[in-house]
């Protein structure tokens, strides 16, 4: 195979991880003209997006760990041509449960994350590897934005299947170019895949996360919610008795101990709360008719374009951050950007009457987005050895998704639990849900001060040696295994 340079690499592992974000937000605009399209109730089409939750939630860290152990490259190439086939069935789906089932494949893109991590750390020079870490962060990041701008014009201009026919031909390229020219990584994990602990991860995420994102229409005290959290917290806990036990687990339960990771991993958890609930809610609020006492009544392009600073934000500091990173540390760059969260939240919670305060406060947002992306991310990969990149990695994409998925139920309460005689929002039930997101974001910020300082300096090796009796880790000097 002919060898690149990494500029290609890079260009290749952005593309397909840009797109895989994008179509995580590019569907749910459109989600009204899909409904009525395809003669569909609104609970039913709500499962193009909870399918696609569900799939990539699973498949992330199960593909990570998969790519650790058989070759990164191998399994991206998989994934894109899977992403690709996902969005060839989308586009050309002629029912509701057609187009359900091509978003469960289009979720297996959601590997993407800890592969392109994984490459990144094996491929790149070692002074290389947190500033590309933080760029494939911001194009990760900015992605989910250009689904929230892009899908109003697209659907107006063209058709809601064109949300997936632009994709096909882009991630069909992507594949051919990384099957060609992406190398192989050196790095590979010992053991093989732990099935039985696969198996009971995706039950215990199944179990917590549909009954989170359908609990509005099933009732939070209903029989299917209640069984569905009880199953949830006794899968998880036989999910960590088969980790435990077995010699090669899929998550490796050490490495999840370390002080780094679960530090980072908490402030994702609640950092992904508070981003989600933006994400989700925001266009709502600018597209209700002012006749309700709030908002803009803004159509699904104008929302978009109200996020449009958040997206530019996002991009411009993930960029920014690797250049940052190097002289404050990724620690400073992650509690820095929970708290801009947080500044923004509280903004949008007593200062949300003019379009332009809006945009101000997403721009706000985006600034913290892109720096926490980014610092997450180089404080997972730089904690953990080269073999392990992609299961932690994965891991952390996964619990920064659950994170959102709580964030989205509880404000979905506090938006919805009280409703105008039009059946629209009160304005409190908006405020008290910006109110929430500000609290989490600065309870991240929190979490994230309790990272362990680590000195600057090129990601290497292998940074951590485990002691098998102790369940402990040293700091060990390993020469870089990267490759220029």
């Amino acid at each position: 195979m002919p060898r690149t340079s990494t500029r290609l690499t890079f260009a290749v592992l952005a593309t397909g991880a840009g797109v895989f974000s994008m179509l995580q937000s590019l569907i749910a605009p459109a989600l009204p003209t899909v409904q009525h399209a395809l003669h569909t109730s609104q609970s039913t089409a709500t499962w193009v997006m909870t399918a696609y939750l569900l799939s990539a939630s699973v498949f992330t860290p199960i593909l990570g760990r998969v790519g650790d152990l058989i070759g990164k490259k191998r399994t991206l190439v998989a994934v894109l041509v899977t992403v690709t086939l996902g969005c060839l069935l989308a586009a050309l789906a002629p029912t509701i449960g057609v187009l359900i089932v091509a978003r469960v494949v289009q979720g297996i893109g959601g590997a993407l994350f800890p592969l392109s991590f994984g490459i990144i750390r094996d491929e790149f020079a070692p002074s290389r590897v947190s500033h590309s870490i933080s760029n494939l962060s911001a194009v990760i990041a900015a992605g989910g934005g250009v689904g929230i701008v892009a899908a109003g014009p697209i659907v107006s201009a063209l058709d809601y299947r064109w949300l997936f026919w632009l994709p096909v031909g882009i991630v069909a390229v992507t594949t051919l170019i990384a099957l060609r020219y992406v190398p192989e990584s050196p790095n590979r994990a010992q053991g093989h895949v732990n099935w039985s602990g696969a198996v009971l991860l995706s039950a215990w995420l199944v179990a917590l996360l549909l009954p989170l994102s359908q609990a509005s229409r099933w009732g939070w005290g209903s029989g299917r919610v209640i069984g569905l959290f009880a199953a949830a917290v006794a899968l998880f806990a036989l999910w960590l008795l088969s980790e435990a036990r077995s010699r090669t687990p899929l998550i490796d339960l050490r490495i999840m101990r370390l002080p780094a990771v679960w530090t980072t991993n908490t402030a994702a958890l609640l950092f992904g709360a508070g981003m989600y609930a933006i994400w989700s809610f925001l266009p709502g609020f600018v597209q209700t008719p002012g006749t309700a006492g709030y908002g803009f009544g803004a159509s699904v392009t104008a929302s978009g374009l109200l996020m449009l600073p958040m997206l530019v934000a996002m991009f411009l500091s993930g960029v920014l951050s690797g250049r940052l990173e190097p002289v404050l540390g990724a620690k400073k760059l992650l509690t820095g950007g929970a708290a801009l969260g947080a500044l923004a939240c509280g903004f949008l919670a007593v200062w949300h009457d003019q379009q332009w305060q809006v945009a101000f406060s997403a721009g706000v947002f985006g600034l913290g987005i892109g720096l926490a992306f980014a610092s997450m991310a180089n404080l997972i990969v730089g904690s953990v050895p080269p073999e392990q990149t992609g299961a932690a990695t994965g891991m952390n994409a996964n619990i920064r998704t659950i994170g959102g998925s709580i964030g989205a139920a509880v404000t979905s309460v506090l938006v919805t639990g009280h409703l105008q005689p039009s059946g629209l929002p009160y304005a409190s039930g908006y405020t008290d849900g910006f109110a929430l997101m500000a609290v989490l974001c600065l309870a991240a910020a929190l979490a994230a001060l309790l990272v362990p300082a680590r000195r600057s300096g090129p990601v290497t090796g292998a940074p951590q040696a485990f002691d098998d009796s102790s369940s402990t880790a040293t700091e060990v000097a390993v020469a870089p295994g990267a490759r220029s």
